[in-house]
């Protein structure tokens, strides 16, 4: 949403994804315990290089590389039954720093897409071909205060193809959704520098208290989301659960799992009456890393979020009102084929 600083992607009502950032320290019992099976298990020969060791950290191969990432969010009334859904797409390129040639790695969007229920899909022009360059940082966020130094100037006043001015909910949902790649791809998946992350995970069966745990980042954009906006990570968790394949190359299956965490949202109502929503999430899901690139050829994730958003007394009201939410949220990020990519 984590080397030594470094993010969880998480979502609130409005899908939030959130940097997280402080030391966790490794599951060392849990680890060694791990181990200790894998030296028990009596496996075939052919299957003996699954007692490992596994390198999850190692370099990255050098070459382009398309993703397709789908985030589903789902409404659902304390009666249990549906109140709406939005799918957000976004396709993005990637070429690495070692061939980009601008000091870390540059990513390119073909499309971004968002469709509301069962009807048409809209495009957001504003996007479609917009390169950033993320590079990596001890904290995850830069002098501006942005998230993997992603511009938050880029996501004001977005409008789809048919002219539609997305409301701020939208608007961050989009932008979370950049948020939530680098924090599987570059944050849960690459190592950390100093802290708990996925190099210490050797064998299957071996967890982790990945660094990001306990971590409280800050959540703003513009002017739309006040500083005071944050997002609490709870135990954060991975697990080596195994191997497997997708698309026919060797993966390791790594889950993770965020926790019992909390969130604070703060938006400007008036101009001295905010709205402000709290609740918990927890978020699982599970890495698809390829054991002979490093890349991660697939992400699931699924969120689970209650909120209570309070709004101001307004005129001669004595209390504000307050609403109740529940949110789930799918995501499901691919690595796909040139010609897939550009369809």
């Amino acid at each position: 949403m984590i080397r030594r600083g470094a993010r969880v992607s998480v979502a609130a009502w409005i899908g939030l994804a959130v940097l997280a950032g402080a030391a966790g320290a490794a599951n060392a019992g849990s680890a060694a315990m791990a181990a200790s099976v894998q030296a028990k298990a009596k496996l075939a020969k052919n299957l003996a290089g699954l007692n490992g060791p596994f390198n999850l950290a190692g370099e990255l191969k050098p070459e382009a590389r398309y993703y397709i990432q789908e985030t589903q969010i789902i409404h659902i009334g304390f009666d249990g039954k549906r109140t709406g859904v939005e799918t957000y797409t976004v396709k993005l390129r990637l070429v690495p720093a070692a061939l980009s040639g601008k000091g870390g790695d540059e990513y390119t969007v073909r499309e971004f897409l968002i469709k509301s229920g069962n009807g048409e899909a809209e495009s957001i022009p504003e996007l479609a071909g917009w390169s950033y360059v993320y590079s990596e940082s001890a904290s995850g966020i830069d002098d501006k205060r942005q998230i993997f130094g992603i511009p938050h100037a880029k996501f004001e006043s977005l409008t789809t193809n048919r002219g539609r001015t997305l409301p701020l909910v939208s608007t961050y949902i989009v932008y979370n959704s950049f948020v939530d790649f680098h924090g599987f791809n570059d944050v849960f998946a690459r190592p950390t520098k100093d802290d708990a992350g996925i190099q210490d995970l050797k064998a299957i069966g071996q967890s982790v208290r990945h660094a990001a745990a306990f971590s409280e980042p800050p959540v703003n954009l513009g002017e739309g989301i006040k500083e005071g906006s944050v997002f609490r990570n709870g135990d954060a968790r991975l697990v080596f659960k195994g191997v497997g394949l997708v698309d026919g190359a060797a993966c390791a299956v790594v889950g993770y799992d965020s926790g019992e965490s909390t969130l604070k949202m703060i938006m400007p109502m008036t101009a001295d009456k905010d709205i402000v929503t709290e609740g918990g999430s927890e978020y699982i899901g599970d890495l698809h890393i390829d054991l002979a690139t490093r890349w991660v050829r697939k992400v699931t994730l699924d969120e689970f979020v209650i909120t209570e958003t309070r709004l101001p007394a307004m005129g001669q009201a004595a209390a504000g009102q307050k609403i109740q939410a529940y949110t789930v949220r799918h995501l499901l990020t691919r690595m796909v084929s040139r010609e897939e990519f550009e369809k």
